[in-house]
């Protein structure tokens, strides 16, 4: 068994020992009362013996939260992070399922915030609006396994793009490249304009107004029906425009790039962790995953 204080070192972890406190007093006690009500459900009924009473946690509470950001920061197979912390694989795959639905849970952080948290697309548009905010919007892909042969619905993974099977998600950053939101992904297959409508982009245009959103050639049918507010990069010039058109355009085009830019810095920093480099586990597990990681990294947004 390797020192519990060097596995909770910044270079296992992803976080510094400031977040990680953080995290702890933030998470400690939603995770104890999800364990009382597991413990009440197995009963059927209250406790009989007084507490403190019974078996010994094997892991503490901070031990599960390290050993569960060290599998997301370095895919680190839970039998090895057994051995690691002295115990069997089935108390890693406990702790790290528990612990990774809490991460999912607490949404994003806002800048300059804290204690306030994103968690839906609604949450992020009124933001921006009260904020003034511009946003940007963007889909990427993760690599995942490929289903069963015979199960139903396997081309629907098989994304067009990387010709690979893939699930898609929806990231949200600000001018800054700050996370702001994620969805749930989706099968890879799906075109980014149709997810995007699927996690209720649509709706928030209607209804926040004053929103205005940088997009990429992929999302052209939500900037036809929201113009003003979902802003895709200007047309091409038809052959024969005047040369003045043509470098009118690549200034437009350059300038809208570069803007929108800072998503896909956002994007980066979700992919260097190294569960979204590849996701080779269930895709059942990988929404909860992806939106673990993202609040994680929105954190970064808010001054300790």
């Amino acid at each position: 068994m390797v020192d519990r204080a060097v596995l909770a070192h910044p270079v296992f972890m992803g976080i510094s020992a400031g977040h990680l406190a953080r995290l702890v007093e933030e998470l400690a006690q939603p995770w104890t009362a999800s364990a009382e009500g597991r413990r009440f459900q197995a009963r059927g009924g209250s406790r009989k013996r007084a507490p403190g009473a019974g078996a010994r946690y094997r892991m503490v509470f901070v031990d599960r939260l390290v050993v569960t950001l060290i599998h997301l920061r370095h895919d680190v197979p839970h039998a090895v992070l057994g051995v690691l912390f002295g115990v069997d694989r089935s108390t890693v795959t406990r702790a790290v399922g528990e612990v990774r639905r809490l991460l999912a849970e607490r949404g994003c952080a806002i800048p300059e915030r804290p204690g306030l948290r994103l968690r839906t697309l609604e949450d992020v548009f009124a933001y921006a609006q009260a904020e003034g905010v511009e946003l940007r919007l963007d889909a990427t892909e993760v690599q995942v396994r490929r289903p069963a042969a015979g199960r139903g619905g396997r081309r629907a993974f098989v994304s067009g793009k990387k010709k690979q099977n893939t699930m898609k998600a929806t990231v949200i950053a600000d001018g800054k490249g700050r996370t702001l939101w994620t969805d749930t992904l989706r099968p890879g297959r799906m075109h980014d304009a149709t997810a995007a409508r699927a996690a209720g982009a649509t709706g928030c245009f209607d209804h926040f107004d004053q929103v205005e959103v940088l997009l990429d050639d992929g999302y052209l049918g939500l900037g036809r029906d929201h113009p003003g507010q979902a802003v895709t990069p200007p047309r091409k010039p038809r052959p024969g425009a005047l040369p003045g058109r043509f470098e009118q355009w690549e200034r437009d085009r350059h300038g809208h790039s570069s803007d929108r830019i800072t998503v896909e810095h956002s994007l980066a920093d979700h992919k260097r962790w190294k569960q979204l480099m590849r996701w080779t586990h269930r895709r059942d597990r990988l929404p909860d995953t992806y939106r673990a990681i993202a609040g994680l990294v929105s954190d970064r947004s808010v001054p300790l």
